[in-house]
């Protein structure tokens, strides 16, 4: 049933039919819309009150994580319940680290698995397995990872009881640390080796949520940022951290008022779309750069105001290999082409240039980066360093090189405040460089301190299982194996 805007309760649309609507409890459960093939928003944008917002000291994240997600699960679990699951879902936090007067890195790697995705992952375990523990049938968790989604999801739900995971990733095409992350689960969480590409396991998991045999059989549900449960709880982060920077940044720029401009390393842009939502609840950010390696389907769209999704092309920054992100679905269910490229400045970087910004990066702040920061820092830096001053007196970046994307006419609204060097830039750091090891050592010499936590990972034995990019394949082994 269509639910007007105003209404006091917070439902979850599809994204391919506006008129087909679902409790936050269905939403988690089931994944996406398996008739339709759809996503899942929430109906409407909560906004934070500006008492919140405006508190001194700047409320800890915790506090915003609830308060947050408050908004948008109402009554669905009861306060105490919920403070329970935040508290048990972060015993981390994410730290600003201020690298020059107008750059700070938002650093997203503090969690078990040393990557972002362990935000979401952890809170949607937990919010899952509230939901399912009155469920008599398992519930199985399917998942794609082009790189750190699938640690983050199997080491969420390790253990828990009710619901297994199975991880596919794609063979050769991510870290060889990221792998032994992967491939040394046991108990209820499982890894595919798909012979493909990101895409390849992402299709064979969309495929899978609307193969109608299989759902009769099998209670599916997903946990990347397909899941709505994966993708809120990213927006903490941006309000915590603008927040963060909004209060200091006036003493480290000495900026009145400066335009905060969000870099993002962007692949199936769910962290872009939290981003989205955090601004909409009143976040400080102004705007936001859309960093992308080779797979730049979505700087395309913002540029030519086509959308063309393509095969996924392999790079350094290998999380961001997507070449068909789901998430843009949402992006365009939420704002129009227009509103987008008010918000939204595209910008993409080769392997050369990813390598150059790691050593760039460290002789100039002595901060150590990993690939996907890499692309964020050398975007934020040539946009306050002139390219949208270019942009804006009608120069642009010729076809097929590096660079920000797009012309004077769909500049951002904040480029004039970029130009005129009135911004100051966060930068999402999204896994620990020491992930990345041989690619930071070829950049600056060395390789990175690893955490102890991911070392221990490198003596455990591999237990992934092969697949071919074949779904008739992929549905008989999940059929025998679940």
């Amino acid at each position: 049933m269509f639910r007007l805007w105003y209404s006091l309760d917070m439902m979850y649309r599809d994204t391919r039919d506006a008129s087909r609507t679902v409790s936050f409890r269905q939403a988690v459960l089931q994944g996406m819309d398996s008739e339709t093939g759809g996503l899942y928003i929430p109906e409407r944008i909560p906004t934070l009150p500006s008492s919140f917002l405006n508190k001194i000291p700047v409320p800890s994240f915790r506090d915003i994580a609830f308060e947050v997600s408050k908004l948008f699960i109402e009554e669905e679990i009861p306060e105490s319940d919920l403070m329970a699951i935040v508290v048990d879902a972060f015993p981390f936090t994410a730290p600003i680290t201020p690298v020059d007067p107008t750059t700070y890195v938002l650093e997203l790697f503090h969690g078990p698995t040393c990557a972002f995705k362990d935000f979401g992952a952890r809170f949607m375990a937990r919010t899952m397995a509230y939901f399912n523990r009155s469920e008599k049938e398992p519930l199985h968790i399917l998942v794609a990872t082009s790189g750190d989604t699938g640690s983050a999801v199997g080491s969420a739900f390790y253990g828990v009881e009710g619901i297994d995971v199975t991880i596919l990733y794609p063979k050769g095409k991510i870290s060889p640390l990221q792998e032994k992350q992967l491939s040394t689960f046991d108990g209820n969480v499982r890894s595919l080796c798909v012979e493909g590409t990101f895409d390849d396991c992402q299709k064979l998991v969309k495929t899978a949520f609307t193969d109608a045999t299989l759902r009769d059989t099998l209670r599916l549900s997903s946990a990347n940022s397909i899941n709505i449960s994966r993708l809120l709880p990213q927006s903490f982060y941006y309000i915590y951290g603008s927040l963060l920077i909004r209060d200091r940044c006036p003493y480290d720029s000495k900026l009145d008022c400066p335009s905060l401009i969000v870099t993002v390393p962007s692949g199936n842009f769910g962290n872009l779309t939290s981003g989205l939502l955090a601004r909409a609840m009143g976040a400080p950010i102004r705007g936001f750069i859309a960093a992308t390696n080779a797979n730049t389907t979505v700087p395309d769209w913002l540029a030519s105001g086509e959308y063309t999704p393509r095969s996924s092309i392999a790079t350094l920054s290998n999380a961001m290999d997507v070449g068909a992100p789901s998430n843009y679905e949402r992006i365009q269910a939420l704002y129009s082409l227009n509103d987008a490229r008010q918000m939204i400045a595209g910008y993409w970087l080769d392997d050369a240039g990813t390598k150059e910004a790691i050593r760039s990066c460290h002789d100039r702040t002595g901060y150590i980066i990993d690939p996907h920061g890499a692309v964020a820092w050398k975007a934020w830096d040539d946009v306050r360093s002139g390219a949208m001053a270019s942009m804006l007196s009608g120069k642009t970046t010729k076809d097929g090189m590096p660079g920000l994307k797009g012309t004077k006419n769909i500049a951002p609204e904040w480029a004039r405040d970029c130009a005129d060097k009135k911004c100051v830039g966060m930068i999402l750091e999204t896994a620990h460089p020491a992930k990345f090891g041989e690619t930071v050592r070829d950049a600056i010499g060395r390789e990175p301190s690893i955490p102890e936590r991911l070392e221990r990972v490198l003596s455990l034995p591999d237990r992934s299982q092969p697949m071919n990019a074949d779904y008739t394949e992929f549905k008989a082994w999940l059929l025998a194996n679940l």
